[in-house]
């Protein structure tokens, strides 16, 4: 049985100009990089690798744990 504990995560967002505009990545989250043409549209495009990352994380987790649902609280 798993629950949600409703708490925040914070994670360390880096973003670095290149000449077609920026890369970003999380530091503490493998996978979760990502580019964008604007500091604003490569923060967006971040934001939804890291859901990507952590839905597929958790799927995997899931799996190992022989197919076990999430319960929310």
């Amino acid at each position: 049985m798993a629950y949600t504990l409703g708490m925040s995560v914070g994670f360390t967002a880096v973003f670095k100009k290149v000449p077609e505009g920026y890369v970003a990545y999380v530091e503490e989250l493998p996978g979760a990089n990502t580019q964008g043409a604007t500091i604003e549209e490569a923060r967006e495009n971040l934001r939804e690798a890291v859901e990507l990352v952590l839905d597929a994380n958790r799927a995997l987790a899931r799996q190992a744990a022989g197919g076990v649902a999430a319960q929310e609280a």
